[in-house]
């Protein structure tokens, strides 16, 4: 079942000039330091700190909160396993909220997708609960 869908929209060339002008303050109140690397290391370092921005926006709708009641930036990070796919993990609050939402008996699976086309990216995160096996 679904128990939670966010979406977001973030401007690369807001992002960039964020980063521009707040650097590392910026960047270590956001984003973790993995996905701080993985950024750093890319051609397009705005559009993919940007992707990720959108991913915690849009996970924060997807547990019913938006950026409030607690959650932290850092408690929603994007990481990509070795295919390339993007996974979201949660931790602190972020994670109690998710607990809180997954109904007994179940476990909670978090989707995200990344997307970007000059100077849009976008994020789509769908929270489905899946009956243990």
């Amino acid at each position: 079942m679904i128990i939670g869908i966010g979406t977001d929209l973030a401007n690369i060339d807001r992002i960039a000039g964020t980063l521009e002008r707040f650097g590392d303050r910026f960047r270590n109140r956001v984003f973790t330091e993995t996905e701080q690397r993985k950024a750093e290391r890319r051609r397009d370092v705005a559009g993919t700190y940007a992707k990720r921005w959108a991913a915690k926006e849009a996970c924060s709708k997807a547990l019913g909160t938006g950026l409030r009641m607690g959650i932290a930036w850092k408690d929603m990070s994007v990481r990509n396993l070795h295919t390339g796919q993007p996974v979201m993990e949660v931790t602190g609050w972020a994670k109690a909220r998710l607990d809180e939402l997954t109904p007994e008996g179940h476990e909670a699976i978090i989707h995200v997708t990344l997307t970007d086309d000059h100077p849009w990216a976008q994020a789509m995160v769908l929270i489905e609960a899946r009956p243990k096996e």
